[in-house]
């Protein structure tokens, strides 16, 4: 036979009815000893104390008839003996009628209160009801619920907020987890490419030389070195939830140099304008920013196309700008292009996910920077990106957004 199962809510109705009802008859009981212990024989109305049955019982003697006296006796014997039990009676009447009506009451009472107490169990099981729907429904693609509870600061609503907050960690954790595996495994194409390529030519030769394959090695171990740096860098990242701990100085000017210098322009045009600036931060997610605002500006280009970059400071802060030609883009499309995965039509290419300006925008946002874009008119786009210098203090203010004209 299967066990009921009652419910918390059900279970506290009973405990309320319950205790209700225990109390109750305690009350009951003790009012019914009080008035049974008080309440005598001789405080109720005793017929063989009343005026009128003693003036009878006087009339008795004053008539004309010889006095009986042992009638006399029996009779004033037995109008006592009466008075005492219709006088214990009365009182046992009345303790009966305070028994039942009490007892009725009390179960009047109770199931009253039982139903009070149905009420407020259901208004404070409440919280844990919505709590549960929340849990329910809560998923690694679904942790946007919450369950916002108001009201006093009990230890339900702290139960509420610490639900909220869970959520929150895992939100974040999930969403770091999915943004790291999504910016490795789009960053390590790069490296793996360059060691595929530096294999295939070393390895289609029929007799390559000692030198040869040395060199090899030496350029697959650093592009390895290079590869293990970044995993841990962007690894790092997402568990620093989107910040860097500890920043080093960084000559921002010289890294963009060193980036343009080994970037393939092939048959674009491309003016570089840099001023030295020395910006806090991690060198290598930098040189991954800029390297991917390079790449994307060189992908998204037309043919014999223009890619112009600049470098300027203005205390305190560094901005960095990449202007290129192409396809025109959508002014209300600009927001999509930071966003994982997402491409616009007119910027569809042959390689990579969509991943390269959404990675810039993490690696802005980790050193306390600002991104943003600018559709120009005859094509392409104006990126550009503001850090704060490494002398500005660091309770300097947000970078603000850069108002750019069109090129």
């Amino acid at each position: 036979m299967r066990r009921v199962r009652l419910t918390a809510r059900t279970r506290l109705t009973l405990l309320f009815a319950g205790l209700f009802a225990v109390g109750g008859s305690i009350l009951l009981l003790i009012t019914y000893a009080l008035v049974a212990q008080n309440v005598r024989v001789a405080d109720i109305n005793n017929p063989a104390s009343d005026l009128t049955f003693q003036k009878a019982c006087a009339n008795l003697g004053s008539s004309t008839k010889p006095i009986d006296e042992n009638l006399k006796l029996k009779c004033a014997a037995s109008v006592k003996l009466g008075a005492a039990a219709a006088a214990s009676a009365q009182r046992q009447a009345m303790l009966d009628d305070l028994l039942l009506y009490a007892a009725l009451t009390l179960v009047v009472t109770t199931l009253l209160a039982a139903f009070v107490g149905w009420l407020i169990a259901g208004r404070i099981l409440r919280p844990i009801q919505r709590l549960t729907e929340a849990a329910r429904t809560a998923s690694e693609n679904n942790l946007s619920q919450r369950l916002g509870l108001s009201g006093p600061h009990d230890e339900i609503r702290e139960l509420g907020d610490t639900f909220d907050a869970m959520l929150d960690r895992l939100e974040f954790a999930f969403l770091a987890q999915r943004r790291f595996i999504a910016n490795a495994s789009h960053e390590l194409r790069t490296p793996l490419t360059v060691m595929r390529t530096t294999l295939d030519v070393v390895l289609g030769k029929r007799s390559p030389t000692n030198a040869e394959l040395v060199a090899m090695g030496e350029d697959v171990r650093a592009e390895v070195v290079n590869a293990d740096a970044l995993i841990t860098t962007l690894l790092t990242l997402a568990q620093n939830e989107g910040t860097i701990r500890s920043p080093q100085r960084v000559e921002f000017g010289a890294l963009v140099e060193a980036v343009v210098e080994r970037s393939d322009f092939g048959g674009l045009t491309h003016e570089v304008r840099i001023e030295e600036t020395t910006v806090d931060g991690d060198r290598l997610l930098l040189e991954r920013l800029v390297s991917n605002l390079v790449s994307n500006a060189i992908r998204y280009n037309i043919p014999h196309g223009d890619v112009r970059i600049e470098v300027t400071s203005s205390d305190p802060f560094a901005t960095i700008r990449i202007v290129n030609t192409g396809k025109p883009v959508p002014p209300d499309r600009l927001g999509d292009i930071f966003q994982p995965f997402t491409r616009l039509d007119e910027r569809v290419g042959t390689e990579g996910f969509g991943l390269g300006l959404a990675l810039v925008e993490t690696i802005a946002t980790a050193h306390g920077g600002t991104v943003g874009a600018i559709a120009r008119e005859q094509g392409g786009l104006d990126i550009f990106v503001r850090l704060r210098l490494a002398s500005a203090p660091a309770s300097a203010a947000t970078p603000p957004a850069v108002e750019l004209s069109d090129a």
